[in-house]
């Protein structure tokens, strides 16, 4: 039995599989870089070691240095959240080589579906259905242009590796192919240490929907229904929806069905996602993340599984404790993600210190942070403060909570993406239900809504300000010396 998990990630994620382990009775075992030695999951954990760095290649990617750590404390098992190393098959093999059990899928099923080529190749043989394009490395722009003629324009080039939309390129034509390629490979070079890429057919205004699967050592792979993923900028989440209003029950059992049939083709274990592209009816394999998902809580919120504590007793080789019939998804969640960045400067990270922080509550909000009031949210890592969670017996209700739960988040010190939630929950678009993954290319108005309500500041964060504004204090406190220095001088 496992006893003892270290978990290889930081912030919101890494506090809420520690909050798993605190229930299960598992000690937890933090790592941290130099960044990170005052943050707060360095705090919650029941140990935690230094392995580096601010910089992530010195310290959340240095696979050495964790798997030190975790023999040092004796952890049995450690758990990758997501991003970082949590999809990387060199992780889990130096795992299992130090006797360490890695909490997801086997580094088989790594290799296979984190490289997107490969994963198309083996969805093909499953039978599975894939969008159109190539199924090998594109090399150089002649062989790319035969690729896109015999595909059809509009294409998209996709990095082989890696995920979250990191080097994606749109080419709307051939004049704009040699652009679009050079691009996704410098890119994906940058980010995942690979230039490769390949081509698929782009497909115009679709929706993203991805469908959650558990599976385990027996056997079982279940689908604990979709979520709605459509809500992105540059290829990258910011808002999740569980269910998707754009699927009616039966086309929910055909893609579930079809998730499962990935699940075990691959002999997929531990928690995972299949997503699809969809359009007008049909749907197509884009995808599998092979870890915890950032969204994972819209899930739990309508199911009522912990998937991080079935992650672990699955990884204990239980089977699962729930098969496809007990699932039942009561209400409608929504998620947030809110970042500190500036919505009106194309979403630049806005780093700095939080000098003031209040979280919503209240029946049906849920938040998953891993700051506080006086934490500096440092410019070397994704500038996520938290992911905010809301449920409602229905859409309508779910929306209202959030607007209502956005309206009472107080934030001050870094700007945030809190007005572009706002502006969101509240477009006629948004709130019918009628968008794909083009929506905020396409609503241009939410410009002007997010300056409205950052202008008629409305929230109740603007009505905090003054007593969380440092400078304003300190200048006051000043102030009050000078008049108590002059006071004593003339008595």
């Amino acid at each position: 039995m496992i006893s003892k998990i270290l978990v290889a990630n930081r912030g919101e994620i890494a506090i809420r599989i520690m909050r798993a382990c605190r229930e299960l009775g598992i000690k937890s075992v933090a790592v941290y870089s130099e960044a990170d030695k005052n943050a707060l999951f360095a705090k919650y954990a029941d140990e935690a070691y230094f392995i580096g760095s601010a910089k992530a290649s010195e310290s959340y990617l240095n696979i050495n240095k964790i798997i030190e750590a975790a023999l040092a404390s004796g952890a049995q098992a450690i758990h990758p959240g997501y991003g970082f190393l949590s999809e990387n098959a060199s992780f889990s093999s130096a795992c299992e080589e130090s006797g360490i059990k890695f909490i997801g899928p086997s580094t088989k099923v790594l290799e296979l579906m984190g490289n997107k080529i490969a994963a198309r190749q083996e969805m093909q043989k499953a039978g599975i259905p894939v969008i159109l394009g190539s199924n090998e490395v594109v090399n150089d722009l002649s062989q790319a242009k035969k690729i896109a003629s015999k595909v059809g324009y509009p294409v998209i080039i996709k990095p082989c590796g890696g995920g979250g939309g990191i080097g994606m390129k749109v080419a709307n034509c051939e004049a704009e192919l040699e652009e679009a390629i050079t691009g996704s490979q410098n890119m994906a070079d940058k980010a995942f240490g690979v230039p490769d890429v390949y081509i698929e057919r782009f497909i115009k205004d679709p929706r993203h929907i991805e469908f959650q699967i558990m599976g385990d050592s027996h056997g079982n792979v279940v689908y604990l229904g979709e979520r709605e993923c459509s809500i992105q900028r540059r290829y990258q989440k910011l808002i999740e929806e569980c269910p998707s209003v754009a699927l009616t029950p039966e086309l929910r059992r055909k893609m579930g069905e079809v998730a499962v049939k990935v699940g075990k083709w691959v002999n997929y274990e531990n928690a995972g996602t299949v997503e699809f592209i969809f359009s007008n009816g049909e749907f197509y394999f884009m995808e599998a993340n092979t870890r915890v998902q950032v969204e994972h809580p819209a899930t739990e919120t309508v199911t009522g599984i912990d998937i991080v504590k079935e992650q672990i007793n699955v990884a204990q080789g239980a089977p699962l404790s729930f098969k496809q019939e007990d699932i039942r998804l009561n209400g409608w969640a929504i998620e947030c993600r809110i970042n500190a960045e500036d919505p009106l400067a194309d979403f630049a990270p806005s780093t700095g210190k939080l000098r003031g922080y209040r979280s919503p509550g209240g029946i049906g909000v849920r938040v998953d942070s891993g700051v506080h009031t006086g934490y500096t949210i440092p410019y070397m890592y994704d500038p996520m403060i938290s992911k905010l969670i809301v449920w409602g017996r229905d859409r309508q209700e779910t929306i209202e909570r959030m607007k209502r739960a956005l309206y009472e988040y107080v934030i001050v010190g870094v700007k945030t993406n809190i007005p572009f939630h706002q502006a969101v929950m509240s477009n006629p678009r948004f709130v019918s239900g009628n968008f794909s993954t083009h929506f905020i290319e396409d609503e241009t108005i939410l410009i002007d809504d997010m300056k409205n309500i950052i202008e008629n500041e409305q929230s109740l964060g603007s009505k905090f300000f003054e007593a969380f504004d440092d400078t304003k204090r300190v200048a006051a406190i000043a102030a009050a010396t000078a008049v108590v220095q002059a006071w004593k001088q003339a008595t």
